[in-house]
């Protein structure tokens, strides 16, 4: 952490129970996902701030953070390789040593958020160390916020929204019900056939996709990248919320899949082809019992969007039920899905590049802080910020692009291969989402309209590839 801390404390915890087991299918995605990126898997960690609520003292916040790794198993487990395979071992007790920081300028909430920006720039030991970081920011003596750095191998972003929903009573001193759900069960329930069966229900969507989609994400080959050679091109529109909530509205979907029809029709003008085919970062929470699970249980959905050749509202609702589809063929064993992709490789020379993704990462799927505005959005367009927020030198994806969490704007963000898009295009590509949301709230906007909003696939990254 570059923020110097001020001091340390250390709090120990003990748990009702130690283990060791397989991996979960969430975590199995998430173990080949950091061995992949190798020095860029902090691309994965998970950045969280909660905050301190009320007047509470620095023994009681302690005392909150204690219990909260006693109930979450996932938050004391490592996670180790061994000759049959890796396994999650969860430690029955044990300490976290937290760094104490004096609040910034910005103030306790905002310093957090820097802190814990910082906090997750650092790979995780995964078989030696608690899958989390941790820093408490005070002012005037008193802790006002924590920032963290969780490992996506311990958590995704539903299980962060459960652990601020649940925050607020430990730091009251509540008698919480104990977490019915705990990784090792979900693993071993992951063994029984009634989920073999889904996984190979799965598998073999997925494989009939892959028989046929393109090899490429991209047709023309990669140039000279940037170094690094993956950046994240970010944007701050309420422009763009606004629109995504009055067009769920209108259709009666949700914004979730508005987002999806949008990102995907700009890649697939952009790719210069009538079909997208995209990853989507899928909770995998159908299931009563994973709905309270503190861990990793997202897997990835396979959506296949052909653009209908009318308006965009029919996209959106075409993007709609492809999504569904995508979701119920989400949950699998990652290490059969490989075998499968693997062996279509073999059958047709190359396995089929996947690497476009859309994910959300809002709990909810809602903007709970949305201020209300008029009728016409196209004015807070001007207000529009977009930026580069972060770079990596081999990440591994074409374009991904991610909805964050900001509760009062819409925060989408585009990772490209600057290989293949450079940075002028992806700013403009993000600017083609919000454009085609807010046009659609007062016209239906064709899709070959969108052409002019996009600019193609880089023909000066291909020319400079070939000379």
């Amino acid at each position: 952490m570059t923020t110097p801390p001020m001091a340390t404390a250390s709090v120990r915890f003990s748990g009702t129970r130690d283990g060791e087991a397989p991996l979960t299918w969430g975590q199995r995605l998430m173990w080949r996902a950091v061995h992949l990126m190798g020095p860029s898997q902090s691309f994965l960690n998970c950045p969280w701030v909660l905050p301190v609520h009320g007047r509470r003292d620095l023994a009681t916040v302690l005392g909150a953070l204690r219990r909260m790794l006693e109930r979450h198993e996932s938050l004391r487990t490592i996670f180790v390789d061994t000759p049959d395979g890796p396994v999650q071992r969860v430690a029955r007790s044990g300490e976290l040593t937290v760094e104490l920081v004096r609040t910034g300028p910005e103030g306790p909430l905002a310093t957090a958020g820097r802190i814990a920006a910082e906090l997750g720039t650092t790979v995780f030991d995964h078989g030696a160390g608690l899958p989390l970081r941790c820093a408490i920011v005070l002012a005037d003596g008193r802790p006002r916020a924590l920032a963290f750095a969780f490992s996506h191998l311990a958590v995704d972003y539903q299980a962060l929204s459960l652990l601020s929903a649940e925050w607020r009573a430990l730091l009251r001193g509540d008698d919480l019900p104990a977490p019915p759900w705990q990784p090792m069960e979900q693993a071993a329930l992951e063994r029984e056939e009634p989920f073999l069966a889904r996984s190979r229900r799965s598998i073999r969507y997925w494989r009939k996709v892959l028989e046929t989609v393109p090899l490429e994400v991209f047709d023309h080959p990669p140039g000279e990248p940037e170094e690094p050679r993956f950046i994240e091109v970010g944007m701050e529109s309420v422009a763009l919320a606004a629109a995504a909530v009055r067009l769920a509205e209108r259709l009666t979907i949700s914004t979730t899949s508005v987002l999806i029809a949008a990102c995907a029709t700009v890649l697939a003008v952009a790719s210069d082809r009538p079909r997208a085919v995209m990853q989507l970062v899928h909770s995998n929470r159908r299931d009563p019992r994973t709905r309270p699970l503190v861990a990793t249980v997202g897997q990835d959905a396979l959506l296949v969007l052909d653009l209908p050749e009318t308006g965009f509202t029919d996209t959106c609702l075409a993007a709609h039920h492809s999504a569904l589809m995508a979701y119920r063929n989400a949950h699998y064993d990652p290490f059969e899905m490989r075998a499968m992709r693997e062996e279509i490789g073999r059958i047709r020379g190359s396995e089929p590049d996947l690497d476009a993704f859309f994910n959300d990462r809002r709990g909810d799927g809602t903007w709970p802080n949305l201020p209300r505005l008029g009728e016409d959005l196209t004015p807070l367009t001007a207000k529009t910020r977009t930026y580069v927020t972060n770079a990596w030198p081999g990440v591994r994806f074409k374009a991904f692009f991610t909805l964050g969490t900001a509760p009062d704007t819409g925060r989408l963000s585009l990772i490209i291969d600057t290989a293949y898009l450079t940075r002028q295009t992806a700013t403009a590509m993000l600017r083609a989402v919000e454009t085609l949301l807010v046009r659609t709230c007062t016209e239906d906007v064709p899709i070959a309209a969108v052409k002019d909003l996009v600019p193609p696939a880089e023909p000066d990254i291909a020319l400079r590839s070939r000379t």
